[in-house]
């Protein structure tokens, strides 16, 4: 069974994390299959948007840490750069559907949809200076955008996680509903509608002001990122979390 569920329902596209069982841990695998659907969806005239959604009780737990550990993303052409990449300049509505645990990773790419719908339980974080890391995707510059900078940072610093409320109040979802899977298609079937070249357009205005800036702070996250995975400090943190997770 494919670790991401890809699928066309008209002009709409679904992407799926499908690994419940490891709590839809991110592997690298699964970024190429993303990217590469990102990437494909941008040139296909039949794709109006793309939802991003998960499989199981949550949306992702982020990073699969033993993945990392093995094949640390150290250059450009790695799987998450490229996925990372991809959702940066994606043209087309990017929406998001999500439940449970966004963890790290599956934070930061909310920050690049143009709509996220979450259910009541879902639960933000993103520990990444817990891990020994920095926070990547582009958050260093969006999250303070969007909340403040004394915010981002207590949330930055602490590890700290945030509940659907909160997050509806920050502005990193535009909606709350029991059923976040079926208000986002709704969204999605309302744009697809809509004269698709005035949508590619109106998106790239509304993203044309910070889009160099992100390019730039992804770049330095990524560096910075790669020499912090491959410090002690880093693997003394992972080792931890290995621990915690294999006691609980």
């Amino acid at each position: 069974m494919s670790e991401i569920l890809d699928t066309l329902s008209g002009a709409v596209r679904y992407l799926s994390f499908n690994r419940p069982r490891k709590m839809n841990a991110l592997s690298r695998g699964m970024y190429a299959h993303l990217a590469k659907a990102l990437n494909d969806s941008a040139g296909d005239f039949s794709v109006r948007a793309v939802i991003i959604t998960s499989e199981g009780d949550h949306f992702t737990a982020g990073n699969d840490i033993v993945d990392f550990m093995d094949n640390p993303p150290s250059a450009d052409s790695s799987e998450v750069a490229v996925f990372l990449a991809a959702l940066l300049n994606f043209p087309k509505p990017l929406i998001a559907a999500v439940k449970g645990n966004a963890v790290g990773v599956g934070t930061t790419m909310l920050l690049h949809c143009d709509v996220v719908v979450a259910t009541p339980s879902a639960n933000f974080s993103m520990p990444f200076v817990s891990l020994g890391l920095v926070p990547e995707a582009g958050s260093t510059f969006l999250f303070p955008s969007l909340v403040g900078y004394q915010r981002a940072a207590k949330i930055f610093l602490t590890g700290e996680s945030f509940s659907s409320t909160q997050a509806l109040e920050m502005g990193l979802i535009a909606e709350i509903d029991g059923d976040a899977l079926a208000v986002a298609t709704r969204i999605a079937q309302q744009i697809a509608e809509q004269p698709p070249q005035a949508v590619i357009n109106t998106k790239a205005l509304l993203k044309a002001r910070n889009h160099d800036s992100v390019a730039a702070v992804m770049r330095a996250e990524f560096e910075i990122f790669a020499l912090a995975l491959q410090s002690d400090e880093a693997m003394e943190a992972f080792m931890k979390f290995m621990a915690k997770k294999g006691s609980s």
